[in-house]
């Protein structure tokens, strides 16, 4: 089982594509929690040059709760993370957590639905890129 979805954009910006993820997120009830930049933070710690690579913390609300209510440990796997990278071409690959693979560590049969319903969302997130 893959344990993400993606695709790739071609001739657009990295900070383009990113501020269309954010907004394709919102509007399936997705906010941005966290921001890593990845480019920035191996730079900082490790002075290692790595491409525009940053990791969006994908968090929808509603769903969220459902899940701790049916898990209370579940935050360990939240938010869905959402992945933003150019690669060596200039292309952009946006990825995202495909959430039945991560859940499905998780031995609840009540994630099953919630897990579901989530990956639609993001799936449509990823296909409206």
């Amino acid at each position: 089982m893959n344990y993400y979805f993606s695709t790739t954009l071609k001739n657009s910006s990295f900070e383009d594509v990113k501020e269309k993820v954010t907004e394709a997120l919102k509007q399936e009830g997705f906010g941005v929690l966290t921001n890593i930049d990845v480019k920035a933070t191996l730079k900082k710690k490790i002075d290692v040059d790595f491409r525009p690579y940053e990791i969006l913390g994908a968090c929808n609300p509603h769903f969220a709760h459902k899940a701790l209510l049916a898990e209370d440990k579940i935050g360990i796997m939240l938010p869905c993370n959402v992945i933003v990278e150019e690669v060596k071409n200039g292309d952009i690959i946006v990825s995202a957590v495909d959430p039945i693979a991560s859940m499905g560590a998780v031995e609840n049969n009540s994630l099953e639905d919630i897990a579901k319903e989530v990956q639609q969302k993001l799936k449509r997130v990823i296909d409206s890129l």
